[in-house]
Parts: structure tokens; sequence; C-alpha cells
């Protein structure tokens, strides 16, 4: 059976789990994310995809060098969620215009797209650990909502990690503000694996 590629585009939860991922699915898959260097998880760059615009930009780049592949997975939120002086990085009304623009681009770069929503946040653990800007699980769940109602929409396959996360445990299966322990990323992986051994 030949394998399809997948391409993955994500924030560092994905950089995470990723390892695990490829490991799982490397007999039916043919496994790459968007590369580059990895910094400071909380200053986005590299593979690290960032927020929706930074999402968006790649995938322009992407169809300006005529990039295909047969699955891409993509999520972002977790950055546009981010709230500096009472305003969140990316609004809710641009992440759904972001999101919009990005389903577009991906029905052209492959032939499944496969969205991912944003892992939970809890507000005491994040906002104890984090000064400079702050995360509220409220608002995951409201991009949340935009996420999978445009994932629906635009016919792309959805994975609730939220959920999933969420039926795991509180703070004990995270590992500082927003990332998690070892054992979970391998959750997460297996969790995303068998979702993708379905479209199979």
């Amino acid at each position: 059976m030949d394998r399809k590629t997948l391409h993955i585009i994500g924030d560092s939860i994905s950089i995470e789990y990723g390892p695990f991922l490829k490991k799982f699915i490397e007999k039916y898959f043919t496994y790459s994310r968007k590369e580059g260097r990895v910094g400071d998880f909380d200053l986005p760059e590299g593979a690290n995809a960032g927020d929706s615009s930074m999402v968006l930009e790649y995938l322009k780049k992407c169809k300006t060098e005529k990039v295909h592949w047969d699955i891409v997975l993509i999520n972002c939120g977790l950055h546009d969620i981010k709230i500096y002086k009472d305003f969140n990085q990316i609004s809710i009304r641009r992440y759904e215009r972001n999101l919009e623009e990005i389903f577009k681009l991906t029905k052209l770069l492959s032939d499944q797209t496969i969205w991912l929503n944003i892992t939970p946040v809890i507000d005491d653990l994040h906002n104890s650990f984090k000064k400079e800007f702050k995360r509220y699980n409220s608002d995951v769940i409201k991009y949340n909502e935009i996420g999978k109602r445009l994932a629906q929409s635009n016919c792309a396959f959805f994975i609730d990690l939220y959920e999933f996360c969420k039926a795991l445990g509180g703070q004990e299966i995270y590992r500082d503000h927003v990332h998690f322990i070892d054992t979970v990323q391998k959750l997460q992986a297996a969790f995303i694996a068998g979702h993708l051994k379905t479209l199979l």
C-alpha cells in the first residue's frame, strides 16, 4: 500500500506530540510538518506555526510554491487567544476570517483537511506562570466553536482534542502553563493516529 502524505501545521502542542504521532502512523503516512527553528514556544517561529494569521501566510507561501499533500492536519488558536492589555492577539472576528481563508487554501493544497481544535487552558495555572499575557478557557471555548463550525461547513475532518484532554484530568496533566507531560503527549498522538487511520 502506498503511503499517503500527511503535513502538520500547528503550534507547540503539535511539536511535542509530533514525534509520537510520526511513529504511530509511519506504516500508513509519509509525515512532514512546517519546519524551522524551534525557540521559545511563546514566541512562535519555524516549526511553531503560531496564530491564525501566521498560518495563513504560510499557506499562501505553500500555494506560491505549488505544494500539495494528500492530507493536511492543521490547528491554531492558542496564540490567537493571548490577551495583551485587554485585547486578544487575534480578535475573534479576525480569527473567523482567517480560518475562512485557511480552509479555502487547504482545499487547493490537499485532498483532505483535518482540523484539530484548541487544547484546554486552566486559567489559574496559566496566569500564575505568565505575567506578560493572559489566556482564559472561556476564549478557548468560543474560538473552538468557530473552528468546528467552519471545519464542518468546509467538509474538513474534525478531531476534538479539547474534550479528549479534558477527560484526561486537571493540572496534573500539564508540565507548565499550557504544555503537557510526556505521557499525555503520547496519548494525544495515539488519539489523533486512530482518527487518521479511519481516513484510510
